[in-house]
């Protein structure tokens, strides 16, 4: 998995807070590119769709557009300069689900990609997606660092 520059100086991060949770996805968004694939790893409830949120407030998406596609499996936010798809994949039950999507078509397409749930869909992550783990340490801390 390559890195892009500067999550390495940004992680492992702590939060305490919704608030910090989302100005860390404002501090990530500048070095997500069109083409970028982002992965978010955690449990119910660790904040991956509020760092989603920080993520696309950057690029000029209202944080109350932004929710989590759970039962749509995939939202398209329009702002900025690009396309922003933030897909949901707990509710995929077979790996044919997500093929039917036509996820190829957004991951090789000119927005970022954003996965809830990657692992199940994992074989179809690029080689050079961006993998994050958002675990709880307790009822209000995160932490948030590189998933290996």
């Amino acid at each position: 998995m390559k890195m892009p520059a500067g999550f390495t100086t940004l992680l492992p991060y702590t939060s305490s807070s919704v608030g910090e949770t989302l100005d860390l996805g404002r501090s990530l968004a500048p070095l997500l590119l069109p083409g970028s694939v982002l992965a978010l790893y955690g449990e119910m409830g660790a904040g991956k769709t509020h760092l989603v949120k920080g993520l696309c407030m950057e690029w000029g998406i209202p944080q109350d557009s932004v929710n989590s596609p759970t039962f749509t499996m995939v939202n398209e936010y329009l702002g900025g300069n690009f396309p922003v798809y933030h897909f949901d994949a707990y509710r995929i039950e077979h790996p044919i689900a997500f093929l039917e999507l036509g996820f190829e078509e957004y991951f090789y397409g000119t927005g970022v990609c954003i996965i809830e749930w990657p692992e199940r869909v994992a074989k179809w992550l690029p080689a050079d997606a961006v993998c994050l783990q958002l675990t709880h340490l307790d009822e209000s801390k995160r932490l948030i660092s590189l998933h290996v």
